[in-house]
């Protein structure tokens, strides 16, 4: 068979050839030269996945030149020569020593060569051919994207298209039906079907529910040699999935849903959860509910969950189990979304009836109102009530109500409430410029249960009530130039007063009545609640006076009229051509200019040294006087008990005279003396008078009684003093006390007044207090007036 082969291909080129020589000579191109050549050919033919043990043999090359004698070599070149193609240099044969395969290389291009062996030199130039490789059925089709993936609406019609497919087939598509390819369908049916030719899988049963089933698996297989017998054959799966649409309408499992919710529960608290289910999934499922009848409709409401799936009921408005025990709900649940292919599947809603119980709950006393306010006057009497508060049990069972007052809401204790009757009143007295509003919460507690307490604020407003009087700033004081005229207005005042008054303040001004005709200032009231100082002459000097105190009676508007007296302290200074103020001091005494530096040092000096004589002075005096006590502890004039020891009772005849206990008015006669001070003036315990404590008709005679009665009178003045320092032990001094006529010189009791002390009263005490009376008294001067 290649033996013809290589002949036929070798009888069409030699009539190729005979052909053109005709068409030179019909042209008239003369006769054509025979150029001598040794072989002529086009092109082999070789059928691939040849399989036998020996080389096959493809053609035969021969050079007219071969005369057989083997002086002619045969030389091949091109694709393959060597490896896949091999020649006889010979003969000529040409073999393929390699199995060949079309879908691998089709055809091959080689050169051949005729060589003289003897010289090695070329005979004739090279010639190319080809070697086609021919193809043989040897490759099934093939589905490169496999398996596949495909999705279809449930439902859908018969013919609708679900997925293409196309195999592929390696083999020649130009020669034979080796790449001819046929579908059919191998599982599947009757679901599906693929058009033979196309590859297109269609629907061929309607009616699929995804409810039902919703994957299916179909085999597809695609044949070569157009389906005939014989053929090679590839397969492929589809999978395909039902997607959802909204066929199916949802459905409540029950017809009556129990719930129950406590009556204490809040507004917008969670009573429960329904669903009304569907067989579709995803959106196709999604609901949403409404109450659509009921008593509840006001009471309670309904939404949908984020998942579109539940109803949520919710409580909208406050329960309460004694007004209404049970409500009824008509609950209705419905697609959101529809499909309007299936209408007729429908109603795609349904109802369905919630019962909900409400449960009793202890509840905490209410009050008959949220919130009270109410205004008192700051003179209101302490005991006043103010308002009755009123709160009741809500529950059925009504329990007993005791009220009181969260005192973190009264820190300072201003009222008080009736535990029973709930009466507010007040217990200290209210003053609006200390507090303005008192914010109180009143509690109220059940008698059966403590830990349900109810909670009330009161706002209570004190009104005002012109109690204050109006006043200068605490010091006052102003000035006035050595060169002011009559007339000129010294200073302009404003009293404060805080009280405030509805229609605002009115403020009158004018001189004290000691002052009124005073030669120096004057008044004038603006009637704007200030007042302008004047002054009345001219000519002043603080050489004459340096300060006067100024009286000003003030008073308000309001009832009652509430006045004052307040003094404007005014200094005489001296100002400059301006009236600017330049001292308000008296001038200083000024030395003579011609002073020289060594008489201010001789002066100086000489105050130095009278300052170091009354220094030591002072320390000499002192030095004399430290004999007179024998230990600093034992100066009874210095108040100092010690605690760490017990006294010594009637033994210890140094810290007192027991005699003066037996007789205080004799005690100056009789007994031992001090030994660590000595007296400087008489006793005057004998003008002490002995407080009788035993009551009528009980002695208060010497003895024993006199001592008892003594005793309980002290210890009487020391419970009532506060002041009274808590001494452990009784000293009596015979040279002053509250009962000597000297009455007490001690400066303990000073601090119970921030007052200074007057002393002019040393004058009346005789010449034994003279010294006294000039140093704390004041002496009877002619002093310039005041104002």
């Amino acid at each position: 068979k290649l033996v013809a082969l290589a002949l036929l291909a070798l009888l069409s080129d030699a009539q190729g050839r005979t052909d053109r020589a005709r068409t030179r000579e019909e042209t008239g191109a003369g006769p054509l030269r025979r150029v001598k050549r040794g072989w002529v050919w086009n092109q082999f033919f070789v059928l691939e996945e040849y399989t036998g043990l020996e080389p096959l043999y493809i053609g035969k090359l021969h050079s007219d030149m071969d005369l057989g004698d083997g002086s002619i070599k045969y030389i091949l070149s091109g694709d393959g020569a060597g490896t896949t193609f091999t020649i006889d240099d010979s003969t000529g044969d040409i073999h393929a020593i390699k199995r060949l395969d079309r879908e691998v290389k089709a055809q091959y291009m080689l050169r051949a060569q005729a060589w003289n062996r003897l010289t090695n030199r070329p005979l004739e130039p090279e010639s190319e051919f080809i070697v086609k490789i021919q193809d043989i059925n040897d490759n099934e089709p093939k589905f490169l994207d496999g398996p596949y993936q495909a999705t279809i609406p449930e439902m859908s019609s018969i013919g609708t298209e679900v997925i293409r497919l196309t195999a592929t087939d390696a083999d020649d598509p130009t020669y034979g039906n080796s790449a001819r390819v046929v579908y059919s369908i191998l599982q599947g049916q009757p679901y599906f079907s693929v058009e033979p030719k196309s590859g297109i899988v269609r629907v061929s049963l309607g009616g699929m529910d995804r409810e039902v089933r919703e994957n299916y698996s179909v085999v597809i297989q695609a044949k070569d040699m157009g389906g005939q017998l014989g053929g090679l054959a590839g397969t492929t799966v589809v999978n395909i999935t039902l997607s959802d649409v909204n066929d199916n309408p949802p459905m409540f499992d029950q017809k009556l849903y129990q719930m129950s919710v406590p009556e204490s529960a809040p507004v917008g608290s969670v009573v429960g959860r329904i669903r009304a289910k569907d067989r579709d999934i995803g959106i196709n499922a999604e609901m949403t509910y409404s109450i659509i009848d009921g008593d509840g409709r006001d009471t309670f409401d309904i939404s949908t969950d984020p998942t579109h799936l539940f109803g949520i009921i919710t409580i909208k408005k406050p329960l309460n189990f004694e007004s209404k025990a049970s409500y009824t709900l008509k609950i209705e649940g419905a697609n959101t979304h529809l499909d309007h292919r299936f209408l007729d599947k429908g109603p795609f809603s349904h109802v369905t009836i919630v019962h909900v119980s409400v449960e009793d709950v202890d509840e905490p006393p209410e009050f008959d109102s949220a919130v009270y306010y109410m205004e008192v006057p700051e003179n209101a009497e302490v005991g006043m009530v103010i308002k009755t508060i009123s709160a009741r049990d809500p529950d059925a069972a009504n329990n007993s109500i005791r009220y009181s007052i969260d005192r973190t809401s009264d820190l300072g204790k201003y009222f008080y409430i009736d535990i029973t009757s709930g009466s507010l009143m007040t217990v200290l007295p209210l003053d609006r410029e200390e507090i303005t509003w008192h914010n109180i919460t009143i509690l109220a507690m059940e008698m059966n249960n403590p830990n349900m307490i109810g909670s009330l604020s009161v706002a209570v407003k004190i009104l005002d009530v012109n109690d204050n009087a109006p006043m200068l700033p605490e010091y006052f004081e102003t000035s006035v130039c050595e060169t002011a005229k009559a007339g000129q207005r010294v200073q302009t005042v404003a009293a404060v007063d805080p009280d405030d008054p509805l229609g605002g303040h009115h403020f009158y001004y004018s001189l004290a009545p000691e002052a009124a005709n005073n030669p120096n200032f004057t008044l004038r009231d603006n009637q704007d609640n200030t007042a302008w100082i004047l002054t009345r002459r001219g000519g002043w000097s603080q050489q004459d006076q340096a300060v006067y105190y100024l009286p000003i009676f003030i008073s308000d508007g309001e009832q009652p009229v509430q006045t004052s007296t307040s003094t404007l302290t005014i200094r005489v200074c001296s100002c400059d051509g301006e009236g600017k103020v330049m001292s308000c001091n008296a001038e200083a005494y000024h030395l003579p200019a011609s002073l020289s530096r060594g008489a201010l040092i001789a002066i100086l000096a000489c105050i130095f040294v009278l300052l170091v004589m009354i220094l030591l002075m002072l320390s000499l005096r002192s030095q004399r006087k430290k004999p007179f006590l024998h230990d600093v502890e034992d100066n009874v004039h210095e108040n100092i008990v010690r605690y760490d020891d017990e006294g010594g009772g009637e033994e210890d005849t140094e810290a007192f005279d027991i005699a003066a206990m037996w007789n205080p008015r004799e005690a100056h006669l009789v007994g031992k003396q001090r030994q660590d001070m000595l007296p400087e003036i008489e006793s005057l315990s004998r003008y002490v008078p002995l407080a009788c404590v035993g009551g009528p008709g009980r002695s208060c005679g010497g003895g024993d009684s006199n001592v008892h009665g003594y005793v309980l009178s002290k210890l009487l003045e020391a419970d009532l003093d506060s002041c009274a320092p808590p001494y452990d032990s009784l000293q009596t001094y015979a040279y002053e006390g509250e009962g000597s006529v000297a009455d007490s010189l001690s400066s303990l009791q000073s601090s119970c007044s921030n007052t200074d002390h007057e002393y002019d009263y040393l004058n009346n005490w005789g010449p034994r207090f003279k010294k006294l009376a000039e140093m704390y008294g004041v002496l009877e001067t002619k002093s310039p007036p005041m104002w």
